[in-house]
């Protein structure tokens, strides 16, 4: 992936016109076609080499789901100028693939045009396949308020005019099943994180090894997980909206080796009720010119700068909001547990897996650079692009407010009686979606950054998914869910 490289980074003082949501504007869409024309040259003559005869052109909507249009290869080339149609009612589907409305989303009219971003291009592992990440505009060419994408890109924008630079990476959990008819079967008997796993399934893993690193991103590590048949990879960090574009990238490098192997890949929250689900951690870090805000501080802040404490201290105190963005379906709460290493305490400490807020300090082994703050709470049911726009959005919000964090939990939040969670300001995080939704419905930070129309029609899909799942008995709510992510 990014054979091509990732668009050349705007000054504030090029930020414009054009935008979403309000705020910092941007003409996204020139900016974007005319970094196609200098890519197209490259990316059709590597594409031609590799024989790719389709192109993948995919975004994530509402539900968390990637949907996609593919074209001939002979096509690309004018889909960068005229863009890929297709109807805007997808940002009104469920995970099941039925249909709600709001006043902004649903029904059969309107149209879109989907514009690859070619710096983000990458060669399938399905022979004769490339795949392409879309922006969504509307024939106006102004864009989308409801794309995802272009919510982040905004994000990040934003940051870089108050000379803040930001990177992310996510880790990408998932858990194998030999039965590929529906139901679950664990593919691997080893136990947790046991070389026994690899004796297993070595080639396989392998082959996502391999396939990964082809498409350029930079594992750091792959392992087997907790459950069984659950295994994990974590990538280098990157910029944010790369991030987000990797995550989506590697659940289909992943699903499509699974699949090659007569095997199914799940990535859902919740794949057998009561027992360990899988997480989609993300990891985050900020950067002013050469200070590390995670890192160049003192010592007794954990190395964090004024303005890295403010920072987290503000995603602290947005994490009930951020988790109708990050766990937003009904089974993320049937993962969304104590002692589970799910960060189900509303809290943060240094190098604490029970803390929704993690944070990795610089030290002896962990220079300044590669500090950096995780919410392990979240799961890859999120759209990783919301999950990116709503983490910077509050880093915006927060950076210069002079926020202070109270002490890091050094313990098992679950440990501590109802007193001494009480003194310490501690509580659970939202245990199901609705209070994730009400939390959401009281941030102003997250509302305003999305926009009337993203927020309207993303709690019209969660409203919609809880009215169909809530009542349901966990074991329906995992057969319901377990293979849509």
């Amino acid at each position: 992936m990014f054979y091509f490289g990732p668009r050349a980074q705007r000054t504030s003082e090029s930020i414009v016109c054009l935008g979403i949501g309000g705020g910092v504007l941007v003409d996204y869409l020139s900016e974007l076609t005319a970094s196609n024309l200098e890519l197209s040259a490259q990316v059709m003559e590597s594409f031609g080499s590799a024989d790719i005869r389709g192109v993948a052109l995919s975004y994530v909507e509402n539900s968390g789901i990637s949907r996609t249009k593919a074209i001939p290869l002979s096509k690309l080339e004018s889909a960068l100028v005229g863009g890929v149609g297709m109807s805007p009612v997808f940002d009104a589907f469920l995970l099941d693939d039925s249909i709600t409305s709001s006043d902004v989303s649903g029904g059969p009219m309107g149209d879109l045009r989907l514009f690859p971003d070619l710096s983000s291009a990458t060669i399938l592992p399905n022979e004769g396949w490339g795949w392409i990440p879309v922006n969504r505009f509307r024939q106006d060419r102004s864009p989308h308020p409801l794309d995802h994408r272009l919510f982040a890109t905004k994000m990040v924008d934003r940051l870089r005019s108050m000379g803040i630079s930001s990177k992310m990476s996510f880790e990408i959990e998932w858990i194998l099943s030999s039965n590929t008819d529906g139901g679950f079967e664990p593919a691997t008997v080893g136990p947790a994180y046991g070389l026994e796993r690899i004796v297993e399934l070595g080639d396989y893993l392998l082959e996502i090894l391999d396939a990964l690193e082809a498409a350029g991103i930079k594992v750091e590590q792959i392992h087997p997980e907790y459950a069984a048949g659950q295994f994990e990879v974590s990538v280098a960090p990157t910029s944010p909206v790369v991030a987000a574009d990797q995550s989506v990238l590697m659940k289909h490098v992943i699903r499509t080796v699974s699949h090659n192997y007569g095997l199914r890949a799940s990535f859902a929250p919740s794949v057998v009720a009561g027992g360990v689900g899988n997480g989609g951690h993300v990891h985050f870090s900020f950067s002013e010119g050469e200070e590390y805000l995670f890192g160049s501080g003192p010592d007794q802040r954990y190395g964090l700068t004024g303005r890295g404490e403010s920072i987290l201290a503000g995603v602290l105190s947005e994490l009930d909001a951020l988790s109708a963005i990050g766990t937003p379906t009904v089974a993320s709460y049937l993962r969304l547990v104590p002692q589970h290493w799910a960060g189900a305490f509303k809290c943060w400490g240094v190098e604490n897996r029970e803390a929704a807020l993690r944070l990795v300090r610089s030290g002896p082994l962990v220079p300044p650079t590669a500090a950096n703050a995780e919410i392990k709470s979240f799961d890859l049911a999120a759209s990783p692009y919301l999950v990116v726009g709503s983490v910077l959005a509050i880093a915006a919000a927060s950076v210069d407010k002079g926020l202070t964090l109270t002490n890091p939990i050094d313990t098992d939040p679950a440990l501590l009686d109802g007193a001494a969670l009480a003194a310490a300001g501690v509580v659970r995080m939202p245990t199901h979606l609705r209070a994730a939704l009400d939390a959401l419905s009281h941030s102003d930070v997250i509302r305003t950054a999305m926009g009337n129309d993203l927020y309207t029609a993303f709690v019209a899909v969660r409203d919609a998914e809880l009215a169909t799942y809530g009542a349901l008995e966990p074991d329906e709510v995992v057969a319901a869910s377990r293979w849509k992510y």
